[in-house]
């Protein structure tokens, strides 16, 4: 078996553009965790995190959220392709559902067995994929968006969480991750946060370097977050 493969899927006649990753060899049913990619859309960056789950035994599937791929380049190219989904939650959980469709018709993917992480934009919907109902194992945020919905309607969450966040994130007080705790204890999830300090924004990111705009990435805190993940993983598959 190849290991990467190009994967087009379908959401409301939009066409996404995913990339599965295979560890070495396979042979039988194994976890699965999908990659959702931040503002930019369905960068290098996702699809290296992909690979990177492989090497630990997982299928990784880096989705696309916007369609064919497409990429912005600035901040105001990527503030536009992120908006419709903020502004309709119902439309980010529909098109990140389709993704976790698409998941279930590759082969080998244990669907028991099946988790998801997600980076700044892609953090919100990794968490709105679990707000969803979805019969997944566990999600990871990193450096996610961690407001709830206004207007979707309450499903059971059943995935257990974890939340890896920067203390001085300017993007997600400490005001909206007690909120966020607050909603998850409400709802009674199994969650656990994370929190690294004198971290910023975007900390995974070794391209991020604009403290002006509250993304400056820490090794430390990116080598923390890692290790929390693989712990995490491991635990719930």
């Amino acid at each position: 078996m190849s290991l990467a493969h190009s994967i087009e899927y379908k959401e409301n006649n939009i066409i996404l553009k995913g990339y599965a990753v295979y560890p070495h060899s396979v042979n039988n049913k194994i976890p699965a965790v999908l990659v959702c990619h931040d503002w930019t859309g369905r960068n290098d960056f996702a699809c290296k995190k992909a690979e990177d789950l492989s090497k630990l035994g997982y299928i990784g599937f880096a989705i696309d959220m916007y369609g064919n791929a497409k990429l912005g380049q600035t901040k105001e190219e990527k503030s536009a392709l992120i908006q419709p989904f903020l502004q309709d939650r119902n439309k980010l959980q529909h098109r990140i559902l389709a993704a976790l469709e698409a998941l279930h018709q590759l082969e080998y993917v244990d669907p028991a067995r099946i988790g998801a992480i997600g980076f700044c934009f892609g953090g919100l919907c990794v968490l709105d994929l679990a707000r969803s109902g979805a019969n997944i194992a566990g999600v990871v945020s990193f450096h996610g968006l961690l407001h709830p919905p206004e207007k979707s309607a309450s499903h059971q969450i059943k995935a257990k969480i974890l939340a890896l966040h920067g203390y001085d994130d300017p993007m997600v007080t400490p005001e909206h991750v007690m909120n966020f705790g607050n909603e998850m204890t409400q709802a009674k999830v199994d969650w656990q946060l994370h929190m690294y300090g004198r971290t910023m924004h975007a900390f995974t990111n070794p391209e991020a370097n604009d403290p002006g705009f509250g993304t400056v990435y820490d090794k430390k805190a990116d080598l923390r977050s890692q290790i929390a993940m693989k712990n995490f993983f491991a635990e719930v598959f």
